[in-house]
């Protein structure tokens, strides 16, 4: 069964059958965005909120509740719900703004990724909607009440849920063919008490037309109107004509994807069919607007169904490019789901070697939810700065504004967001480690998502790679060439294939963004950079992103730590590429020379000045440099920073060296200067019939950085490394400059501070992309070193263990964050222990932003299997070392 999707995934990537056309590519928020913001002063929350989404043309995208649309978002389906109660139809996921929550942006709904295979041949959603009216109110007036050292107000805690009184909604979808989409919505009546539901499966055309973006004929057409079925016929002028089929309404319903002026603005409108005129018909039970109506841009099936006390009920639709003469609903309709339930299933165990069926669900759960997370992304600055024709022009000042300097930007893909509704725009630093939890089901799919966010309507002419749409000229680490390569051999390992290509294509285009980041983040030319935010919000003293206080610049050991992973990967890939094209091994040399030089920086800036390696602490720490008086400080915060000089590790295999001697020789020279120099020896131990450890951290340091990393009383936590010493959890770290104090402080929760809008938290968190590259790192150093270098154990300081060892032990921590300890409680859920023991809750999990340095409990973004998703790699990996 599990070839039958992989076979499904060859046929795509061969050009033979197109089934990643349709996909999960709705956004679950585009209210809100940057994209929509047209505002003078790039109030973007302000300027599209959640009220006009209802009722508001979209410029650059659709959203929906578990909905698909085709790769270019021109034909949209996604279903509406009606309790009888809530003053608006359930059409989207409600959620805070930014500037609403006490920790940021928050979605306030139940829902869960439960499967997804990589080619959308089957999906499941699930939507948990409350049967009494949902708590909008509520959650905005207490979350406004709560400060930054609160906890978030949640739904759970509205009493919303309580006995049982909700719906569990499952949106499934089920591809008999690439282009015919079987849909199926079952809804459940958990409570006690019959509940009335409607049920809207909608299915819409994005407003072109208006922004003269697309012209010709738009339209959906009653057609159908039989016993048991119905059907409308969906034109769009480049996707062509489509028929929806469904089961006989109790309504038909059409308006038109046009803003409702009159509501937003109070010009009349030039029609009465609108986009929220569903809204209106079902509060106001006025449906005189339908009569005659048969067409429109937008359409929904109407059924309105009293649902008894824990009975179901199911709809079922089909959206085909076939002309289907019988009920296309009947016959094979359950056996298409059947078998592409079996076949996803079936994938998924294929390429899993969890150690239990618990683990496994976990694993197959965080997967669906990456390719939930995939998104049509489209934004065309020219086009957004400039506007649109027969639109009132934009301000003026938004030509000096945010990301007015990307004039060259134009991004229309399916890419890979961190979260549909939290953060539904790419952050390519979060992308690069996405990729590696895609690798393990689509690698073509993984290489397509590193390769586009290097093309040239995406990299800047001076070779920046766009951060995300609030400023794409945001500095985040340089982690594209580490997942290049982590990709490319993976695919090695499975298939035997060695995609060359895909490295060169790749390669090219990194070696202008190493560029920019050596001109650009090195102010004073010695290999040690500065670097700025690096993604990592508020784990600094200072805001990263501004200039520092006073006469002075960080020299910031991330940063260059990152830049020299940055050239290990470039240096792994040229050689790798060398080897079959020897023209490249001047580029292996150049990137050689670029980390014997940062690795000597880092280690020993000057003749005169030591590194940013402090001998008595054992400990790396940021430098702040004050040119005028030619002096440094070091700022001795230890957290994730100085743990970071681990990541840039890497082995160069004699039968690699061999096979290039040229490089080769080159390394003996640089060996042999540096020796006859007295220059800092970034080679230990070297031996010309020897493999070569590359590594930012000598041998003899390298223990005491691992067991300061190792001590449960700093970073070891039972559920993985935290980002910040547990050590000023009592005693906050303050360091003084321009007689202002400034104190950073252990928080293992939520966010205490305003940084980033205070929704991320370095302070103290466990986050999975710094864990996964830590447990590579020592793994690397163990492959090296062997069973001969031994560390502290964590539990025991008398007993110690090898880097493999502690690299386990650091992987079950992370993994057990998901687990069920023996009263049946995952730590992630630790917030709402008691609901997620219920029947309807327990076997459904989310994957946050973050987790609670000392608890394990999730935090931030809820549906984060972004860079969360990692967490299926480390299931994999743990089971195939204990093999």
């Amino acid at each position: 069964m599990g070839s039958a999707e992989k076979n499904r995934l060859q046929e795509n990537f061969n050009y033979k059958r197109y089934w990643h056309k349709w996909g999960p590519y709705l956004s679950e928020r585009q209210w809100g965005t940057v994209r929509e913001d047209y505002s003078a002063d790039g109030s973007a929350w302000t300027y599209f909120p959640h009220d006009h989404a209802r009722s508001r043309v979209y410029r650059w995208g659709e959203d929906g509740i578990g909905g698909i649309t085709d790769t270019r978002c021109r034909i949209c389906f996604s279903p509406t719900f009606w309790n009888g109660k809530d003053p608006i139809l359930k059409e989207r996921l409600f959620g805070l703004s930014g500037l609403e929550g006490n920790h940021g942006e928050d979605v306030k709904e139940l829902y869960f990724h439960l499967e997804n295979s990589p080619s959308h041949a089957y999906m499941k959603y699930l939507y948990k909607y409350p049967q009494n009216p949902f708590p909008y109110e509520d959650l905005l007036r207490t979350n406004a009440s709560r400060s930054k050292n609160d906890r978030e107000y949640e739904i759970l805690e509205t009493g919303v849920f309580d006995n049982n009184a909700y719906f569990d909604l499952f949106i499934e979808y089920a591809k008999a063919d690439a282009e015919d989409i079987l849909i199926r919505i079952t809804a459940h009546n958990r409570s006690t008490k019959d509940a009335e539901l409607y049920v809207l499966p909608s299915v819409w055309l994005r407003n072109l037309w208006s922004f003269h973006d697309v012209m010709g004929e738009y339209f959906i057409e009653k057609r159908k109107n039989e016993d048991g079925y119905g059907s409308v016929e969906v034109y769009q002028p480049e996707r062509g004509h489509y028929h929806f089929y469904f089961e006989r309404p109790d309504r038909w319903l059409f308006t038109g994807n046009e803003t409702n002026t009159e509501r937003l603005y109070d010009i009349p409108n030039q029609t009465p069919y609108v986009k929220d005129l569903f809204h209106t018909m079902i509060l106001e039970n006025d449906f005189t607007l339908m009569d005659g109506k048969t067409s429109g841009t937008k359409f929904a099936p109407m059924y309105q169904r009293m649902i008894s006390a824990g009975d179901s009920v199911n709809f079922k639709m089909r959206l085909s490019q076939k002309v289907h003469h019988s009920n296309p609903l009947k016959n094979s309709f359950k056996d298409v789901f059947d078998t592409r339930i079996k076949e996803s299933d079936a994938y998924f165990r294929s390429i899993s070697t969890a150690e239990d069926e618990a683990q496994f669900q976990i694993q197959k759960q965080a997967l669906s939810g990456m390719m939930w997370n995939k998104q049509y992304y489209h934004f065309d600055i020219n086009q957004w700065l400039n506007g649109d024709p027969n639109q009132p022009a934009p301000p003026q000042e938004r030509k000096k504004g945010r990301n007015a300097q990307w004039i060259h930007l134009h991004n229309e893909d399916v890419l890979s967001m961190p979260d549909k509704w939290e953060f539904p725009w790419y952050a390519t630093w979060d992308l690069a480690f996405h990729t590696i939890s895609i690798g393990l089901m689509d690698l073509e799919w993984a290489k397509l998502q590193l390769n586009k966010v290097l093309r040239e309507w995406y990299m800047s002419p001076r070779g920046q790679i766009p951060a995300y749409e609030w400023n794409f000229s945001d500095v985040n680490p340089p982690v594209h060439a580490w997942a290049t390569f982590e990709i490319y051999k993976s695919e090695k390992q499975k298939t035997g294939k060695k995609d060359i290509q895909f490295l060169k294509r790749v390669f090219h285009k990194l070696n202008m963004n190493f560029t920019w980041w050596v001109n650009q983040k090195d102010r004073r030319g010695n290999n040690v950079m500065e670097g700025g935010f690096l993604g990592l919000d508020n784990i600094g003293i200072f805001n990263r992103s501004e200039e520092i206080p006073g006469v002075g610049f960080l020299e910031q050991v991330d940063g260059t730590a990152w830049v020299s992973m940055f050239a290990l990967r470039m240096l792994q890939m040229a050689i790798e590429i060398a080897v079959v094209d020897p023209s490249y091994e001047d580029m292996a040399t150049k990137y050689f020379e670029h980390f014997v030089y940062i690795s000597a920086a880092l280690n020993k800036i000057g003749k005169d000045w030591v590194g940013s390696w402090d001998e008595q602490d054992g400990f790396f720490y940021d430098l702040l440099i004050n040119p005028e008086k030619k002096s440094y400080r070091p700022i001795k915060v230890r957290s994730l920073v100085g743990l970071s000089p681990l990541f840039a590790s890497s082995i160069l295999r004699r039968k690699d060296l061999d096979k290039l001697p040229t490089f080769t020789q080159g390394i003996k020279w640089f060996y042999d200067y540096r020796r006859k120099h007295y220059e800092y020896e970034v080679l230990e131990d070297y031996d010309e019939n020897e493999d070569i450890l590359l590594s930012l951290v000598p041998k003899s340091r390298l223990k005491r950085l691992i067991d300061a990393m190792g001590d449960p009383e700093e970073f070891f936590s039972p559920y993985g490394i935290r980002s910040l010493s547990k050590q000023y959890e009592k005693a906050p770290y303050v360091f003084t400059v321009e007689g202002k104090e400034y104190r950073i402080k252990y928080s293992p929760g939520e966010s205490t501070t305003t940084l980033f809008g205070g929704n991320s938290n370095w302070r103290g968190p466990v986050w999975f992309p710094i864990n996964y590259l830590i447990i590579k790192a020592l793994r690397e150093y163990h492959s090296f070193y062997g069973d001969s270098f031994h560390v502290c154990h964590p539990h025991n300081p008398d007993k110690s263990i090898t880097l493999d060892e502690l690299s386990t032990l650091i992987q079950r921590n992370l993994i057990s964050i998901f687990l069920k300890d023996s009263q049946g409680n995952r730590p992630v859920n630790q917030q709402h222990a008691d609901w997620f023991k219920d029947p309807h809750f327990k076997d459904y999990i989310l994957f946050y932003e973050h987790f609670h340095g000392d608890h394990g409990r999730g935090l931030g973004a809820s549906h984060q299997t972004g860079w969360t998703g990692l967490i299926a790699n480390l299931i994999n990996d743990v089971a195939t070392e204990n093999k």
